[in-house]
């Protein structure tokens, strides 16, 4: 990792300027490094911007928005089966290899959970009224808005930084809009690409996003002082994890860890069945830490904000939450296989981090094991991340973060992504596809190899010089391996098997009550008193209707047939049901393939291209039964 050229810290200086709040009073925001004796962490050592070679460092004492994806230590999920009805009008819905069974137009309805502690409270909706009549806002009336409306504000009126709604984001910029002024209004949908751009640019600022993906990720890592304590505090606090235990069956392993690092031994100390609040209090006041594998389970406003960060990444984004008591250490030194964000929420930490030892250890696959201070050499970074701060760290970046020294406990959460989404992944899938098909079409590869060939190819005789026949037997290898990259290469077939990895990954997306009410999850078919059901609904061709999020499916043809792979009906835990998916009839294929392309935008059911009217009709109620579309308004309830 090498120093930061001039023209960087420059470049980067410029990028925090400009990206700042206009009416924001802005201290100086040079590139430079506090000194780290702050607060009582004595073993924080002071080193000038030249010894934390390769860092960014970034201090802002803004109050605008800004959010961080961050790694987790240890990813920690556990994997279960469960099997889900099956249904083929005109699918045939198949659930790993369990059996298939059918069923009719039910639809199961989830419990609404109590939000009454969450930190960020779901908006109410209302029904819409078109009005034109335009209105100044002062971004300090803020009070005075419709609920959801985009708004330009930056944030002078509190220390906490506003959490992302993940539908309408407030924008940077100017202190005040032009909106529109109703009475009530129904909203509009979020387009779900802007909203993940948004909550990239939250996570990221006052970086540049395009800057960040340029000059940071997978490259260095990179500090944000912010100077904003309770920056993140929305997202996750100390008496909300204390609630967590109480209000839920946490189990020690498959969710909660009690770990320790003390004399150079890593220890975990989870005795068997349910994290209760008591006992886990106990073993933090005795200098353990507590990791949380899943938090976005349990915490709404996490699942959320991580819910829109896959439809930017494209793939699969985890957290991990970490408790350390003060003056201790939960970890040893290793490197994981992710791309981390750490949002430091409460306290503050010591973190250290060292580059990596040899080229294996660039971009790795796969997580180290714990290190010894003895095998570590001098950090490129070693100083104390306060409450607000954002830290990331690339793959491959060896770290350990204590408390020594503080009277302060640290509270974070880690953002992962980007586990087995590099090239050789890809790879991975590219290359056995392919032989497996030259194999099958090309007669030349099943030949028998030469007889005694053995006699000319191995250890033993790759010195050797003027054989014939190993020359000729290394060329005949090298003209197989062409054809198979001439001829067989398919990477659209790769790229598939990747998605379908990523939709059995995802978490469920989490929608807005606007866009939820237009779905299966909360349109439809309802029961109330007496047994009786009302809110009827039907799909009609004049529908408009879209893919709830663009990652939530994946058309993948596999042995002669197209399947629809699907994650709006995965759990929250990783990997606990099978990865569903549908078998798609060739002549709906067309119109599959038509929502996907046109996404994020709607299209009109009778628009599809099917010739059958009544076929486009079901074709769209099965994707609405499996929370695969969402219609543009909530489908009205038939007159009886």
């Amino acid at each position: 990792m090498e120093m930061l050229s001039a023209y960087e810290v420059a470049r980067l200086q410029n990028v925090t300027k400009k990206t700042q709040p206009i009416s924001q009073t802005s201290k100086s925001k040079k590139l430079k490094l506090k000194k780290k004796q702050q607060n009582g962490v004595s073993k924080a050592k002071n080193k000038s911007p030249k010894e934390n070679k390769g860092f960014v460092i970034v201090n802002t004492k803004i109050s605008s928005q800004q959010n961080t994806k961050n790694k987790s230590e240890n990813h920690g999920q556990l994997q279960n089966n469960s099997s889900e009805t099956n249904k083929k009008v005109p699918f045939q819905q198949q659930n790993g290899a369990h059996e298939q069974s059918k069923c009719s137009n039910a639809i199961t309805k989830k419990p609404v959970k109590n939000t009454k502690n969450l930190p960020i409270q779901p908006k109410k909706v209302v029904k819409k009224k078109k009005n034109t009549k335009k209105q100044e806002v002062n971004n300090k009336n803020l009070s005075e808005l419709p609920a959801g409306k985009t708004i330009k504000s930056n944030g002078n009126e509190s220390d906490c930084s506003d959490v992302p709604e993940l539908v309408y984001f407030p924008e940077h910029g100017s202190e005040s809009m032009s909106i529109e002024s109703d009475e009530e209004y129904f909203e509009d949908h979020v387009n779900p690409i802007e909203a993940s751009e948004e909550a990239f640019n939250w996570l990221v600022y006052p970086i540049k996003p395009d800057t960040f993906m340029k000059d940071i990720w997978e490259q260095k890592p990179l500090h944000v002082r912010r100077n904003k304590p309770k920056y993140f505090s929305p997202m996750m606090s100390t008496p909300l994890l204390d609630q967590l235990l109480r209000d839920n069956h946490i189990m020690y392993s498959k969710n909660l860890d009690i770990t320790s690092y003390s004399d150079g031994i890593r220890e975990t100390h989870n005795p068997p069945g349910r994290a209760l609040p008591s006992v886990v209090w106990d073993y933090y006041l005795n200098g353990c830490s507590v990791r949380m594998l899943n938090p976005q389970t349990f915490i709404p406003i996490v699942h959320k904000i991580n819910s829109a960060l896959q439809e930017y990444f494209g793939c699969f984004v985890g957290a991990n939450s970490y408790l350390t008591p003060p003056n201790s250490q939960g970890f040893a030194p290793h490197y994981d296989d992710i791309e981390a964000f750490i949002l430091q929420i409460e306290g503050k930490k010591r973190w250290r981090l060292y580059k990596s030892r040899n080229k294996k250890e660039l971009h790795p696959r796969y997580s180290s094991p714990n290190f010894s201070q003895e095998e570590l050499g001098e950090p490129i970074f070693d100083d104390v991340i306060h409450a607000g701060d954002l830290l990331y760290l690339p793959r491959g970046t060896i770290h350990q973060g204590d408390t020594f020294g503080s009277d302060e406990h640290s509270l974070h959460i880690t953002l992962s992504v980007y586990q087995n989404n590099s090239w050789a992944d890809f790879l991975e899938k590219l290359l056995p596809n392919a032989l497996k098909n030259a194999i099958e079409n090309e007669p030349k590869f099943r030949q028998g190899l030469p007889l005694h060939y053995l006699k000319h190819v191995g250890e033993v005789y790759k010195n050797k010089k003027h054989d014939n026949m190993l020359k000729e037997f290394v060329d005949k290898t090298k003209s197989l391996v062409q054809t198979v990259f001439d001829k067989y290469l398919n990477v659209h077939e790769a790229a598939d098997q990747m998605a379908k990895n990523h939709v059995h990954d995802f978490l469920p997306p989490m929608l807005d009550e606007s866009e939820a009410i237009c779905t299966v999850q909360e349109g439809g078919e309802k029961m109330i008193e007496n047994g009786e059901v009302v809110n009827r609904v039907e799909i009609e061709p004049d529908n408009m209707v879209r893919l709830i999020r663009h990652h939530c499916a994946r058309l993948v043809r596999e042995e002669g047939v197209h399947k629809l792979y699907y994650s709006s009906e995965n759990s929250k835990e990783y990997h606990e049901y099978d990865i569903q998916f549908v078998e798609v009839d060739e002549e709906f294929v067309p119109a599959i393939k038509k929502l996907i392309t046109v996404y994020p935008q709607f299209i009109k059911v009778d628009h599809l291209p099917i010739k059958d009217i009544v076929k486009k009709v079901q074709l769209v109620r099965d994707l609405w039964e499996k929370n695969i579309v969402i219609t543009e308004v909530p489908l009205p309830a038939l007159m009886d």
